[in-house]
């Protein structure tokens, strides 16, 4: 069984850097440019591996620059989106890094744990393939095929937290 869900006690600070890293690697490659605030942002989104609301991320930054406003948030949370940095869970209105194939169009499916909020992951091809064969019968064009699947992780499925 695969690990796709972190420990409660893990340490994001290597999530963060390497996020940072392939960000400024992907930007540098598309010739696109990563700003200190869309970088922030990114930095933001991956400080935990729960899904943040936009007006989240402007308190946090309302923290660090009084000047910071729902424009300024949005603006970096679609640069993030369309270079393939961050997914938006749309049940939730939230926003998550991509763990996936950063940068690339990938098939995303996440598990949300409706206890603790955790989201991960995964990119299973096999799903997208079923749904597209399924889509393409019905003479169904995809606009879009994240999908967002809720239950419990596995830390919240242990006896002293059912």
């Amino acid at each position: 069984m695969p690990k796709v869900f972190k420990q409660v006690n893990h340490n994001h600070l290597h999530c963060i850097e390497d996020a940072l890293q392939q960000a400024s690697n992907l930007c540098a490659k598309q010739d696109a440019r990563l700003t200190k605030l869309r970088a922030r942002v990114l930095e933001l989104i991956w400080r935990s591996h729960r899904p943040v609301g936009a007006y989240d991320l402007l308190d946090m930054l309302r923290d660090e620059r009084r000047s910071a406003a729902p424009p300024t948030v949005y603006r970096a949370l679609d640069f993030l989106i369309e270079h393939g940095l961050v997914h938006k869970i749309e049940s939730q209105n939230t926003y998550i890094g991509c763990s996936g194939a950063v940068g690339h169009d990938h098939p995303s499916q996440f598990l949300i744990c409706r206890q603790c909020g955790i989201a991960a992951e995964i990119a299973d091809t096999r799903i997208d393939d079923a749904i597209g064969d399924l889509a393409a019968e019905a003479g169904f064009k995809i606009a879009d095929r994240t999908i967002e699947v809720q239950g419990y992780c596995p830390d919240c499925r242990k006896p002293d937290h059912v």
